[in-house]
């Protein structure tokens, strides 16, 4: 059976064509820093790109990182992959090598993302044009100005906005833009950028391509030239992942599928059962047809995964009372681990925003994301349950 005929699932576990010597099911842990060879002649080969081979870990060089990038290009269905040891690694190159003409940036995004794009770039000639979601009628005339990047989430953090990925990659293409998608969200369980025309998607693999929080790593995915550019900037900014979280997040490949079905059945009925509790004044999941991206996600994603921000019927300090409450959800910042996890944007996510540009986004004081986990839906419910007591309280 050729690799394209086979599922998700099954790629998880097979893609790699990478075979230990030994026969271990999985390709081992190269704890090493450098590879030797048995001439010069081999070792230019390598160098110069004539023969793919092992040669320096921090290039990502490695055995392990082979077989993890390949096996994360099978499973997104893209051409090529780089695994970082982060998440903002990942954006930070794709920014560096294709936002050096102007980046847009469409709705809401994670925190240090928005804080890059805004206060960092701007120092090395970058610059950003920030567009809210009910502005995407202005990205035509922003892409007229010589940007060369559209960057967006989809869904957003911490609104869940809904971006329709065709229709702003045509545009953007129209304009000779690229578009990268961050698809952290959604996990390539739920929603393939590629597919849908974007040209680039990157990952915080520490949320649920890890899914257990005990990795922290990135990746940037598609088509060969444009990935292989990138390459660069990940070797000499230092942001190869190492062999032992590329092992760890290997073995965490295996069972994204059924993680990720899980927390999205979970997901769903605790979105449900919180829009029908008089204490929570909306929830933002695009799982339900109430969300006003929720016609867009049918469409284009294939689940509608494990996060979900509600907001209480209460201010911010009887908001934060309702997450102190909580038991069996811990009160952190991350999110796609097995284990549930609950915080206020306003206090992690998005703390680095102005109190005014929170508002502006929609982001208030009376919200909490939920991340919900692989525990008892009935369980976590209860637990979100008992903590709204503290709105009556």
């Amino acid at each position: 059976m050729s690799q394209p005929d086979l599922g998700r699932s099954t790629l998880s576990i097979h893609g790699s064509s990478l075979k230990d010597a030994h026969g271990a099911p999985h390709m081992p842990i190269y704890n090493t820093t450098t590879f030797g060879f048995d001439s010069t002649e081999a070792l230019l080969d390598v160098v110069d790109g004539r023969t793919p081979g092992a040669l320096y870990t921090r290039y990502g060089l490695n055995p392990t990182t082979f077989a993890l990038e390949e096996t994360m290009a099978k499973i997104e269905g893209a051409e090529a992959a780089l695994a970082f040891c982060s998440g903002m690694g990942a954006e930070a190159a794709v920014f560096a090598q294709y936002g050096r003409d102007g980046i847009v940036c469409l709705g809401d995004a994670y925190g240090g993302t928005m804080e890059l794009l805004a206060d960092q770039l701007p120092l090395l000639g970058i610059d950003t044009t920030f567009l809210l979601g009910s502005e995407l009628d202005r990205l035509e005339e922003a892409l007229k100005t010589g940007a060369k990047l559209v960057f967006f989430e989809t869904p957003t953090n911490p609104t869940h906005e809904v971006f329709d990925v065709a229709e702003i990659s045509t545009l953007a293409h129209e304009h000779g833009a690229l578009v990268a998608i961050d698809n952290t969200f959604a996990s390539p369980v739920n929603q393939r950028p590629l597919e849908l025309g974007a040209d680039l998607v990157v990952y915080s693999a520490t949320k649920y391509l890890g899914g257990h929080s005990d990795v922290t790593a990135g990746f940037v995915l598609g088509p060969a030239e444009l990935v292989t550019p990138v390459w660069n900037w990940r070797k000499n900014f230092g942001t190869t992942i190492a062999p032992e979280p590329a092992a760890l997040l290997a073995r965490s490949l295996r069972t994204l599928t059924v993680r990720v079905e899980a927390q999205n059945r979970s997901a769903q009925a605790i979105a449900e059962a919180l829009e029908a509790d008089p204490r929570i004044a909306r929830v933002l999941y695009p799982g339900l047809p109430s969300h006003p991206g929720h016609d867009l996600a049918v469409k284009q994603m294939q689940g509608y995964g494990g996060i979900m921000t509600v907001e209480v019927d209460a201010d911010g300090a009887t908001t934060s009372k309702v997450a102190d409450r909580l038991e069996l959800f811990a009160l952190a910042p991350s999110l796609g681990g097995a284990e549930s996890l609950a915080t206020q944007p306003s206090t992690t996510t998005h703390h680095g925003l102005t109190p005014e540009e929170r508002a502006r986004r929609g982001i208030t004081d009376s919200m909490i994301r939920l991340s919900i986990g692989l525990e008892d839906t009935e369980d976590l419910l209860a637990d979100i349950r008992q903590a709204l007591e503290a709105v009556t309280a």
